[in-house]
């Protein structure tokens, strides 16, 4: 067994192998499992040119109004939630490979029916598929990244499934400024076939393999990622063929990473990152912003640098100093962001109905401007915040924390949480804001912010330069 001050002593990018050009094909690896979530975040940005366009459209096009364009954009998370449960059973049957493969073929399918719609249902129907896909991708690309990479580069890869999530985002937002919805479609399916292509190159992962009584195989792909077997501590498989059962939640090693993983995925969708999204375009519309159809896409290269910066700076700061960070500074963005709608609405906005994608200012625009461009700061700021912790992290702790035999499982129903809460927050949200005011809801979010930092302090251990047995070590008190 390598002594654990030996694995944080390779330099950032060198792999074991010294170097060598075989080493360094983790990298190639990890990217072809990152255009999965590169397809899934190009699906949820999907949305949000394509319903302006479905809107304009004229039979016997299929068009969207209010009920069905919501639906639209909220049936991906559902479809995804699914993916959550079907990816956590492939994952540990079909191997980490080939749950990458099989849901290329949701998206393109997913695609090809949206490009083929002749009616609402199919647009439905298309989205469900492409949310199908997006579930097994957030769960199974985390998966494998972190079972390929050695310690003193697993932050910076497994960072880099949340920067093409929202690379993908950026993507759609980008091209749905040139292109129509039916091409749009037909250029969402490119990742997912690009992926396939490439993953056919790759191996299995060498801890699954393992799992699978494949010794020889697995130090064949050991040798492939890393060039070397030098720095890597082989996990033991004597139980990992044990299927999942509840008694197991009973030993520390599982129910400790078990609450920290779903929390983590709660406290992901509490902090408020939809309807802070949500009301980015007519924020900038009240600030007199000259485009305000760009706030999206503002709000998406915000989004790609921070998570790159996060990235980079991962194995260097780890994990838990980026959450306590992340978390802090959205503490303050919504509590700037409430206090921007407590100034402009209290007390003047008679309407008892809130909408959340139209919110009412209290008074003329003009005189709101000043505060409307403080909005526009609190707003960037809040997602530079998320960007650098709460977005990458709890899916790469997610991926570190669960012991081999039960990481099906445990992710996929942290998967299934992260997705359920993204659809109940995006649907609801609205609801809340009619009950405790627009103010009240975003300081309802900073209130989780403040829980989520606390949870970070006292709950989540650090995995920075450690391998997965380790982890898995600190879980059950060895």
């Amino acid at each position: 067994m390598t002594p654990e001050n030996s694995e944080e002593s390779h330099p950032l990018l060198r792999p074991p192998g010294g170097g060598s050009p075989c080493g360094r094909r983790v990298f190639l690896a990890a990217f072809a499992a990152a255009l999965g979530p590169l397809s899934f975040g190009f699906a949820l940005g999907y949305s949000s040119p394509a319903i302006p366009s479905l809107r304009r459209s004229v039979p016997p096009a299929p068009h969207l109004d209010d009920s069905t364009a919501s639906w639209f954009g909220a049936i991906v998370t559902l479809g995804a939630a699914a993916g959550g449960v079907l990816g956590g059973w492939l994952v540990d049957r079909a191997g980490r490979k080939l749950s990458l493969l099989f849901c290329t073929v949701p998206f393109v399918a997913g695609f090809a029916v949206i490009t083929a719609a002749q009616d609402v249902w199919m647009l439905l129907g298309g989205r469900l598929l492409t949310g199908l896909a997006c579930g097994v991708a957030s769960l199974v690309a985390p998966i494998y990244i972190s079972e390929i990479s050695y310690p003193a580069v697993r932050g910076l890869l497994g960072s880099c499934v949340q920067l093409m999530v929202v690379i993908g985002i950026l993507l759609a937002y980008l091209a749905g400024r040139v292109l129509e919805w039916r091409w749009l479609a037909v250029l969402g399916c490119v990742p997912p076939s690009f992926m396939l292509l490439l993953m056919c190159c790759m191996p299995e992962t060498p801890r699954f393999l393992l799992t699978q009584h494949k010794r020889q195989e697995a130090m064949a792909a050991l040798q492939f990622l890393w060039g070397s077997e030098q720095g890597w501590e082989e996990p033991s498989v004597e139980s990992e063929h044990q299927v999942f059962q509840l008694a197991l939640l009973r030993h520390p090693g599982i129910y400790k990473p078990f609450l920290i993983g779903i929390s983590l995925m709660a406290f992901q969708q509490l902090s408020g990152i939809n309807a802070v999204m949500f009301y980015a375009e007519t924020i900038f519309e009240e600030a007199k912003f000259k485009d305000s159809s760009l706030a999206s896409v503002i709000m998406g290269t915000i989004q790609v640098l921070f998570t790159a910066v996060a990235a980079l700076i991962m194995d260097r700061a780890g994990r838990r100093l980026l959450l306590a960070l992340s978390g802090m500074v959205m503490v303050f963005s919504t509590s700037a962001f409430g206090t921007y709608f407590k100034l402009t609405q209290d007390g003047s906005n008679n309407s008892s109905h809130v909408d959340l994608l139209v919110p009412v200012p209290a008074e003329p625009v003009d005189t709101n401007v000043g505060l409307a461009w403080l909005a526009v700061g609190s707003m960037c700021l809040f997602i530079a915040g998320f960007a650098i912790g709460w977005g990458p992290i709890p899916w790469l702790l997610m991926s570190e924390i669960f012991p081999l035999h039960v990481k099906g499982v445990a992710t996929g129903v942290c998967v299934l949480t992260n997705w359920l809460m993204a659809f109940l927050v995006t649907k609801e949200f609205n609801n809340l804001m009619e009950v405790l005011r627009p103010y009240g809801a975003f300081w309802l979010a900073s209130a989780f912010c403040i829980f989520s930092v606390l949870f970070t302090l006292f709950w989540v251990p650090e995995t920075k330069g450690k391998t997965l047995e380790q982890i898995t070590a600190h879980f059950e008190g060895r």
